[in-house]
């Protein structure tokens, strides 16, 4: 089930996997009301910036409405929600975590001011509406000005087989190349976050101005073979040695000018194969994290604690609960004593959460894979990385604070002489640039990848050709 304002395991913030767990539920409407069929968008403040947030309601025939949530900066996508309407009052409920929005429909119809309401944090968002997508051929798009090829490659070690697409540029080549990681092993080529491509985006951008570019679904995902989500961070750097691999099969691929893009964790899981036997040629990192998963909890509970209150002697008192949760986490090995221990804990927190909730949660919270997240330290070995390394990071990136990991990441590197670290004003962790900086789309705006960054990103990867040349 999709969880609202959280980050992935290796970066997320607990607070957010207390926020919101929807349930799927139609709730009743006036027969007589006008419709509200169609999309609800609008910005939810949040510490240090804002998310967009997309609720899609479909009419049904007893007239009630099926509702989804999507949040494409926290790869939330459709998530189901209940919706109320009274009178000129909308109320859309995520009922067992206690969030909601409710506001005043205006007049014109297209427009709900009211209330984003959670626990510890209530925030004024206004919902601008836009008519359901329609489209008479769903599946029509340009052909690109270069040559797609569906492929599959293998990590015999793994015994697990990939589906991906290598695109390269017009004209004869051999091309510098690169194998694009998303955040999340369980991710399918595109880098999705609902309708956003965010490696889609990257890779059509560079395969045009070319530099050849291979993607491919997760372990699990798509075509590809395999349990999702079960690689772990040494599955996923074998996973990424077999795409690197395959790519130097291909006759258009400029051997010496091979590397790896990651995002979010996969820029972790690009640094980590920089230091195996047959390392790329060079590593760029959107948003990777540079603290230890633990310290990453720490600090994104203490951002947010201070955003919502002035009082040090509260702020000490919040980030003393999480950390006294997150070592029983880590210190407790009987799962079992280990869940209840933590559901208790959160409900003493959060009074109103129900017991169902507190348990589910604290079953994630104690389960291997985020108590792998905790301990991972993803500085360990990066002082054997040996090839050009660009840090990326945005400013207004809410998942993994530019400053701190970008420092962190780069003391790490100090023995590396060819490490290039930038900051990117405006752009946050999917790497959009600012919402005014979005077009219009059919009179919505659509967001997309920085092209500034895109361009920084291009520029980089040519003089790494032209240096090694």
């Amino acid at each position: 089930m999709s969880r609202f304002i959280r980050l992935p395991w290796w970066q997320r913030s607990f607070l957010w996997l207390l926020l919101v767990w929807g349930v799927a539920t139609h709730c009743a409407q006036a027969a007589d009301k006008p419709s509200l069929e169609g999309y609800w968008k609008g910005p939810l403040k949040v510490p240090g910036g804002e998310l967009e947030v997309i609720f899609r309601l479909v009419s049904l025939s007893n007239g009630t409405y099926f509702a989804t949530l999507d949040v494409p900066l926290q790869k939330v996508s459709r998530m189901p929600v209940a919706v109320t309407v009274r009178g000129d009052t909308v109320t859309f409920v995520a009922e067992e975590a206690g969030s909601q929005f409710s506001g005043q429909l205006a007049a014109s119809g297209k427009e709900v001011q009211g209330v984003w309401k959670q626990p510890g944090y209530e925030v004024p968002m206004t919902l601008n509406y836009a008519p359901p997508a329609i489209s008479t051929a769903p599946k029509a798009r340009l052909t690109p000005p270069y040559r797609e090829e569906e492929v599959t490659f293998s990590n015999l070690t793994a015994d697990v087989r990939f589906a991906g697409m290598l695109t390269v540029p017009a004209g004869e080549g051999p091309f510098p190349a690169v194998v694009l990681l998303t955040n999340e092993s369980a991710q399918d080529r595109e880098g999705s976050y609902g309708d956003y491509r965010l490696l889609g985006a990257l890779g059509d951008y560079l395969t045009r101005r070319g530099v050849a570019v291979l993607r491919y679904d997760g372990r699990g995902v798509g075509q590809s073979t395999g349990e999702a989500g079960k690689a772990g961070i040494p599955g996923a750097i074998s996973d990424v040695q077999a795409a690197l691999n395959f790519l130097r099969t291909r006759p258009e691929i400029d051997l010496g000018h091979l590397g790896v893009i990651g995002h979010g964790e996969g820029g972790n899981v690009a640094l980590l194969t920089a230091t195996q036997p047959l390392p790329p040629a060079f590593v760029v990192t959107l948003g990777a994290p540079g603290l230890s998963g633990t310290n990453l909890v720490l600090q994104q509970q203490q951002a947010l604690l201070r955003a919502q209150t002035t009082d040090p002697v509260l702020v000490e008192a919040g980030i003393k609960r999480q950390q006294a949760m997150l070592d029983i986490i880590r210190q407790t090995p009987d799962a079992a004593q280990a869940q209840t221990i933590v559901a208790n804990m959160l409900r003493q927190n959060n009074p109103s959460m129900e017991a169902q909730v507190a348990q589910d949660s604290a079953t994630r919270l104690t389960s291997p894979a985020y108590r792998t997240f905790l301990s991972f330290d993803p500085l360990e070995k990066l002082a054997d990385v040996k090839c050009p390394v660009l840090l990326l990071n945005g400013t207004a990136d809410l998942t993994v604070a530019a400053e701190p990991n970008l420092l962190a990441l780069s003391k790490a590197l100090k023995s590396d002489k060819e490490v290039a670290v930038r900051k990117l004003p405006g752009v946050n962790h999917l790497f959009q640039p600012s919402r005014t900086e979005w077009p219009l789309v059919n009179g919505q705006q659509k967001p997309v990848f920085s092209p500034a960054t895109q361009e920084i990103i291009r520029e980089w990867i040519v003089q790494q050709s032209k240096a090694k040349k």
